[in-house]
This record gives C-alpha cells, structure tokens and sequence, in this order.
C-alpha cells in the first residue's frame, strides 16, 4: 500500500475506482508533470449528493459532499499516475462550484470541506491555492463540484 493510502486508510477512507465521465470529455490530462482533473461531482457509495445550498442544505452537510469530491479528485489523481498516487508532488489549485441561492454566501465553508480533508490526507502536498463560486446550478443537480489541478514526478 503507498503512503498517501496508507494515510487515507487511516482517516477511514479507501480510493473507490476514478469515476467514468458523464458526456464528451477526458477524467484528466498529463501536461508535463501537471495533471488536470476534470470537475468530480458529489457522490458517495448511495449515489449522487444532491441539494442546494440555502434553501435544502445546511454548510456543514456541503462541507461532507465536497469531501466526497475531493475523494474522486484522488481516485482520479491515482489512475492518471497509472496507479502510484505516491507520485504527487502537491495539490496546486481547487475550483469548487456550490450550487447555491443567490443569497448563500458559505461557498467558502462548504469548499473548506474537501480542502481540510486534502490537507488532513497529504500534509503540506495537500495545501493549495482555491477558488469557491456559487453556481445558480449543476449537474444533475449535485450539491458541490470541484476540479484539481496536480503537480506530480
């Protein structure tokens, strides 16, 4: 088992398989030594986390959703290092879409939900630059979506 692993194993959590994508696009592309992440959706082992934040979501539940995607974020992360996720060098950028009302203003809060577990997960690798946007809207109706960007040797 890898480092990175055997550190998720211990905050409980096993890398599922990377996600298929869900229309025309690639999970991830390698540039050199970055990979980009395609946005990973909220979901977990019942399915898809849907809801909107400010009006059937509380910050605290967007903050577990968008842990799940930072999950998938590492799924994907291992499938493009063809498997050693050791490979990480560092977590560079976040961009996490909440599908929020006009009035939420937490998109900050719920975002911090998959940071704070990257951070917990890969100590300093896991620290990152971010952004955290409201969406009036998203796929399939999900709570959170985010993107990486990764650095890797």
């Amino acid at each position: 088992m890898s480092v990175i692993e055997s550190k998720l194993a211990e905050l409980g959590v096993t890398l599922p398989d990377a996600p298929a994508p869900a229309a025309n696009y690639v999970p991830y592309v390698v540039a050199g030594d970055i990979i980009y992440v395609s946005g990973q959706i909220s979901a977990n082992a019942d399915g898809m986390i849907k809801g909107k934040l400010g009006a059937d979501m509380e910050a605290e539940a967007g903050a577990e959703a968008a842990k799940t995607c930072a999950i998938s974020l590492l799924a994907q992360l291992k499938a493009a290092c063809g498997g050693d996720i050791d490979r990480l060098v560092r977590v560079v950028k976040l961009t996490g879409f909440v599908n929020s009302t006009a009035d939420f203003g937490d998109q900050p809060k719920v975002i911090n939900g998959a940071s704070d577990f990257l951070v917990a997960a890969l100590g300093d690798k896991g620290r990152h630059a971010r952004s955290a946007v409201s969406a009036a809207s998203l796929p399939f109706g999900v709570a959170v979506e985010i993107e990486a960007i990764f650095q890797i040797k």
